[in-house]
């Protein structure tokens, strides 16, 4: 595939990650969107139906991550390089999820700010911005 085809892909999926994040809060369901804007400091936890919120972080996860591993493939084209990031990813969930079920579990007593950044971490593509960069260095430490 020529550079600029590839291009013009990878800019189309960023700002499809630009959508999802601008109509996320249309679509999935996050009651922590006013909690973490300062309701946290008048220390009321919201009412969540746990479940629910773990499988719409899981489906908003599966989104951004399917759009990120879009944008991997295109720019490297390296069936390893998927491969790896997808295990990533799932890694990344399983352990993130692990983690922020449990601080979840206890209304989050030992502080807002760990849960906070674990639900960053699910909600949005920053697993990309780590990849991305470190697969760009071993492409060119081979060179």
């Amino acid at each position: 595939m020529k550079k600029r085809y590839r291009l013009i892909i990878v800019i189309f999926l960023i700002l499809l990650l630009f959508l999802i994040r601008s109509f996320a809060s249309d679509f999935f369901y996050d009651p922590f969107v006013k909690y973490f804007n300062g309701a946290f400091l008048t220390g009321s936890f919201p009412e969540i139906n746990i479940s629910k919120l773990l499988l719409n972080m899981g489906l908003r996860y599966f989104v951004n991550s399917a759009v990120s591993l879009a944008i991997i493939y295109t720019i490297f084209i390296k069936k390893e390089v998927l491969q790896f990031s997808i295990k990533f990813y799932i890694i990344g969930f399983l352990a993130l999820s692990f983690f922020y079920f449990i601080h979840l579990k206890m209304e989050f007593k030992n502080g807002y700010l760990f849960p906070f950044y674990i639900r960053r971490m699910l909600i949005h593509p920053i697993l990309l911005l780590i990849l991305l960069p470190s697969f760009y260095f071993q492409k060119i430490s081979k060179n």
